[in-house]
């Protein structure tokens, strides 16, 4: 009768591969989380910026379709959102990993369902809460919008 419903965790899934991301999201979901899949940064990064739900966590391939790729897309997250997890992956050996923001953790391909999930509890754990809801708390609405799109200023 009384009963609160715990509110679930969401993990928002970054993958082009559409079996992979299909996969990653139902070992997530096993878990009792939530989870949002994205095709590319820039939906992912859309997915961010609308709000509407609370992310705990972003895992994201390296190579995606579109202009950003999942270390752009950690980069981004991270000077907006810098408490919110991320973990990349990828199967192509990457030179690029070197340059890695800070507080973004890196996985090899083909991982192991099992290591997704220590490496998702370890990032969950060392986390404070993010409220992306809406807008980073650090930032004005304006400022999330083209320039072409803001009011002018007197």
């Amino acid at each position: 009768m009384g009963h609160t419903q715990q509110k679930r965790r969401a993990v928002l899934i970054v993958e082009d591969d559409a079996e992979l991301r299909s996969l990653t999201a139902a070992l997530f979901e096993d878990e009792q989380m939530d989870a949002i899949e994205c095709e590319s940064a820039e939906a992912a990064l859309a997915t961010l910026l609308i709000g509407g739900r609370e992310v705990a966590m972003i895992f994201a391939d390296v190579r995606l379709r579109g202009v950003m790729d999942g270390i752009d897309l950690a980069r981004e997250v991270k000077m907006r959102w810098p408490l919110l997890p991320v973990i990349l992956t990828s199967g192509h050996p990457c030179e690029r990993v070197g340059k890695l923001p800070p507080g973004v953790a890196y996985m090899r391909k083909p991982w192991q369902p099992l290591n997704v999930l220590i490496a998702a509890e370890q990032a969950l754990a060392s986390a404070e809460p993010t409220d992306i809801r809406g807008r980073p708390s650090n930032c004005s609405v304006s400022n999330l919008l083209p320039r072409r799109w803001q009011p002018e200023r007197l």
